[in-house]
């Protein structure tokens, strides 16, 4: 959507059949749209870590960005702020906070490659890569240990980098199959 008040509109519309329990405007207000104990229709179909119906199992934040432009500090400052606090209330881990691109792979793109995850990350709200893995590692195999939903093999590198390698292009290589080895092994340890 183009701004909060288009999304909010379309988040609020039955005839849209699409919710979600947040919405972060451009100031960095955050706006309780659907209590959290009760299912919102934000990410529809897809699957996490085994699991579909993804709605069910999740709190949804919609934050107003029409994707061609970085998100605003005031907006990333509210998300770390209401990310800690959902966490803290539903027991979620920092490897628990994913995007509608890694339940989507191919479906959906948002929150895009101008959010700033490793921000998130360091702010101990979300998981990112940092160093080197060194062993030769299974892409796919690792890919599978970190939640990702079987699809094609191309839609799922498309899914992986666009969170963790927006900036890598071509064939799978061996720095994704190192990332996604370092991702597997914080998602493991996260438990």
């Amino acid at each position: 959507m183009r701004d909060a008040a288009s999304a909010r509109q379309r988040l609020c519309d039955p005839d849209a059949e699409v919710s979600a329990h947040w919405l972060i405007d451009e100031s960095g207000h955050a706006e309780a749209l659907v209590a959290e104990e009760h299912r919102a229709w934000h990410a529809g179909a897809g699957s996490w870590c085994g699991r579909d119906d993804v709605n069910s199992r999740s709190i949804g934040i919609e934050i107003a960005n029409p994707g061609d432009r970085p998100f605003a500090a005031a907006q990333m400052d509210s998300l770390v702020v209401l990310l800690r606090q959902i966490m803290a209330r539903w027991s979620i881990p920092p490897a628990g906070v994913i995007g509608h691109s890694d339940m989507a792979p191919g479906r959906k793109s948002d929150p895009g490659p101008r959010f700033d995850w490793r921000r998130l990350a360091l702010e101990g709200v979300a998981i990112w890569p940092e160093g080197k893995e060194r062993a030769s590692v299974d892409l796919d195999a690792s890919l599978d240990r970190i939640g990702y939903p079987p699809c094609d093999a191309e839609t799922r590198l498309a899914a992986f980098r666009l969170r963790f390698r927006p900036w890598a292009r071509g064939a799978a290589d061996g720095d994704d199959a190192r990332c996604a080895a370092m991702v597997a092994g914080l998602v493991e340890r996260a438990g």
